[in-house]
C-alpha cells in the first residue's frame, strides 16, 4: 500500500479543560488504551497532552488508509494504538526554529507506536515539541525515507493555513527535485501531485492546526 499520513497539533489551540473530560476523551481514547498514559510516568507530560498525542497518530492514520478506502470514515476509538514506544531521553522540546525539516528521524527521539484498524496495521512517529505535536505513519516500521517538515505560521485563519502549507511543501519539492510542481486533490479530497499537467506516483499528506502547518511524503523520486 502506497500513502501518506501526517497530522499536526498546536498546542495552544487545545482546550485542557475539554479534553480532561472523559466524555471528550471517551471519544477520542478507547479503554485499552488508557493504561498506555503510564508509559509517560519518567517524562510527567499532562494528560490531555498525551489524549492530543493519540489523535495526531490516529488521524495521520486514517489519513494514510483514506487515500486508498475512500468511504472511509474516522472513527478515533476504531484506530487502536499499540505498542507505544517512549525513549528514555524523550522530553517536551523547546521549538525555538520557524521551520523545522527532515528525512526520516534519526537521532530526533521520535515516540514510535503501532496503529490497528480492522485488518491493517501502522507504524508511526511523533514529535512532541513545547508547541506542536507531529505524527507520522507509514504501513512499515521503517521512516528513513519518509520526507516531512512542520512550521509556524503568522495567522490561524483556514485560507491562511491552506496556502501556507502547499506553499511550504512546494518549496521543499523545488529544493529537493526541481520546479513545476502543483498540489491539487482527487476526486476523494486527498492530495495529489502534479508536474507539467500529468500525475506524479508520490503520495502527499498536508495538515494544519492553528498556527502550525505540516507535511509529509516519501522519497524515492529522482531529481
Amino acid at each position: 500500500m502506497i500513502s501518506a499520513g501526517n497530522d499536526v497539533v498546536s498546542l495552544a489551540a487545545i482546550d485542557v479543560t475539554r479534553t480532561n473530560q472523559h466524555r471528550f476523551y471517551s471519544k477520542i481514547l478507547s479503554e485499552a488504551e488508557i493504561p498506555l498514559y503510564n508509559e509517560f510516568d519518567f517524562v510527567q507530560i499532562p494528560f490531555e497532552i498525551f489524549v492530543w498525542l493519540l489523535w495526531s497518530v490516529k488521524e495521520s492514520a486514517y489519513k494514510f488508509l483514506q487515500r486508498n478506502q475512500p468511504g472511509l470514515l474516522f472513527t478515533p476509538v476504531k484506530f487502536v494504538v499499540t505498542n507505544l514506544r517512549v525513549p528514555q531521553s524523550n522530553s517536551r522540546i523547546l521549538y525555538d526554529l520557524p521551520i523545522h525539516e527532515g528525512i526520516g528521524f534519526e537521532g530526533l527521539g521520535c515516540i514510535k507506536s503501532t496503529i490497528v484498524f480492522r485488518d491493517d496495521t501502522l507504524y508511526s512517529c511523533t514529535l512532541l515539541y513545547d508547541d506542536f505535536i507531529h505524527s507520522m505513519v507509514n504501513n512499515a516500521d521503517n521512516f528513513e525515507n519518509i520526507c516531512w517538515g512542520v512550521k509556524k505560521i503568522k495567522s490561524d485563519a483556514t485560507d491562511v493555513q491552506s496556502a501556507e502549507v502547499r506553499s511550504f511543501l512546494l518549496e521543499r519539492l523545488g529544493k529537493l527535485y526541481g520546479d513545476n510542481f502543483k498540489i491539487e486533490k482527487n476526486h476523494s479530497g486527498c492530495p495529489i501531485l502534479l508536474r507539467d499537467g500529468k500525475e506524479v506516483p508520490i503520495p502527499l499528506s498536508l495538515s494544519h492546526h492553528g498556527r502550525f502547518v505540516g507535511y509529509s511524503f516519501k522519497a524515492p523520486l529522482s531529481p
